[in-house]
């Protein structure tokens, strides 16, 4: 017994002494929920097509039926992709063999967290009314509040079983604000086009995310080694995430692009370059074995390497083959990325990259953005059309004199200033995350369930009953 407390009074000294005053999960779900409540109630509107006078408005603009209402071309997508930020994202991320609650729970928190703020956020840059002071929300608004989500998801694989859910809301948090002030910049101020968000939501959210984890690199993770790893069935249930993420991309990166060629071409890239990138993905990842089997690691994430790649010029005329090429060398660089970058980092940079997330988002984010300004640079009248061209890359009102060659360079500085967005704002959010007020979990509890959910037992202990128990006295007599 005594031997027992010392070796426990030991355990206690070892853990650093920064847990006095911590901020609870519920004082900051109750406190974040009625603050918005506020906020909604001060600043949000139904627009005019989801506000009951649409019917007056219907007939004063002579619009014939309400099939025309913007309901009906944006719904479907806007399902698709709230399918891929609950269900796609939070299921990719299962592949730890004790941490799937923690996975699909904590993604499903920070989600519908960050949705609320990103509403208003996204709402006061871009759809504040002037007249009255409100933000106007549509069916377009909820997709663009996802896409906000969806790159701070993108930062929580990152720091995946390292962070207490708190520090995740505030991580959430102060993401959703760059993002928004990013997003402003590069679409409305630069004024270049990424309707998939290779850069605005891929880039910047992987370079936050890997900004952080290397802000809050940890030594001694060694310690929680033994969790971090899959088992069969966990990699099963994250491969049930890939494949709604892989189906559901070309709704992904055509969600938001207009209606008509735009989205149809938009949907047509992503389909061909996510066919593109699961080929030559299965191809390295057996080369690279020497049994020549294949690696479950490669096929659950850089099978999706090709729609994050594609995004920013998914609406532009890329042509099929093009497509076809942007996948091809995605599924090869995200590969070699699982295989050679990320233990390079780790080692090298102090960048513990849980989910691998430079391989899937930040590279072919990057690859992503210098095709969108190689192919704006390149556009021309006879392969766009007049028409076409100043329909793509909305060349008109202050922008009517925009050439594409210019637009090629504005494609360019909008990846150079994601960069900046998620590489700086990572690290100040960093040292943030860094204070000993939001509880993290130690080094030997990272990658584990058990310290916030409550776990069924594996087994039930049951008495082992002996088949012959009611002879037993007769035996001994």
């Amino acid at each position: 017994r005594g031997d027992c407390d010392r070796n426990l009074s030991m355990q206690c000294c070892d853990r650093p002494k920064n847990t006095n005053v911590r901020i609870s999960l519920p004082a900051v779900c109750f406190v974040w929920q009625i603050v918005m409540i506020i906020l909604f109630g001060i600043f949000i509107r139904y627009d005019q097509e989801s506000d009951a006078h649409w019917a007056e408005y219907r007939k004063f603009q002579n619009i014939s039926s309400d099939i025309e209402n913007d309901f009906y071309f944006r719904y479907p997508s806007f399902q698709d992709v709230h399918v891929m930020i609950f269900v796609g994202f939070g299921f990719l991320m299962t592949f730890l063999k004790r941490y799937s609650f923690s996975a699909v729970g904590f993604n499903f928190l920070i989600a519908a967290f960050g949705l609320q703020w990103a509403l208003l956020m996204q709402g006061w840059f871009q759809s504040l009314d002037p007249m009255d002071g409100k933000i106007k929300i549509s069916m377009e608004s909820l997709i663009n509040a996802d896409f906000c989500v969806a790159s701070c998801l993108i930062a929580y694989g990152a720091v995946l079983g390292k962070l207490s859910p708190v520090q995740l809301m505030v991580m959430t948090l102060f993401g959703i604000t760059l993002y928004a002030v990013d997003e402003f910049i590069i679409l409305n101020l630069i004024h270049a086009r990424d309707a998939g968000g290779s850069m605005v939501i891929h880039t910047f959210g992987a370079y936050y995310g890997l900004s952080i984890s290397w802000m809050l690199y940890r030594p001694n993770l060694d310690q929680s080694k033994r969790l971090n790893g899959s088992v069969y069935h966990s990699d099963v249930f994250a491969m049930i995430g890939t494949l709604f993420l892989w189906m559901f991309w070309p709704s992904f990166n055509s969600a938001i692009t207009d209606h008509g060629d735009g989205q149809h071409r938009a949907a047509i890239n992503t389909y061909l370059a996510l066919a593109s990138t699961v080929l030559t993905t299965v191809a390295i990842s057996s080369l690279s074995q020497k049994t020549g089997k294949l690696d479950m690691v490669h096929i659950q994430n850089s099978t999706l390497a090709g729609g994050v790649a594609v995004g920013t010029a998914a609406e532009f005329m890329l042509m099929p083959y093009g497509s076809l090429i942007i996948g091809f060398c995605c599924g090869i660089i995200s590969t070699l990325g699982y295989i050679y970058i990320t233990p390079f980092m780790e080692k090298y940079l102090k960048i513990q990259d849980t989910c691998g997330i430079h391989n899937l988002h930040a590279m072919p984010g990057v690859i992503g953005g210098i095709v969108g300004a190689v192919t704006a640079a390149a556009a021309s009248e006879g392969v766009y059309g007049k028409a076409g061209l100043i329909n793509t890359f909305d060349f008109t009102g202050k922008w009517k004199d925009m050439v594409p060659s210019r637009q090629g360079g504005h494609q360019a500085a909008g990846l150079c200033i994601a960069l900046c967005f998620g590489v700086g704002g990572g690290i100040i959010v960093g040292c943030i995350l860094r204070m000993p007020i939001w509880g993290d979990a130690p080094d030997d509890n990272c990658f584990d369930d058990e310290l916030y959910w409550e776990l069924p037992e594996d087994e039930e202990s049951i008495p082992p009953i002996l088949e012959d128990n009611n002879h037993m006295r007769n035996r001994d007599v």
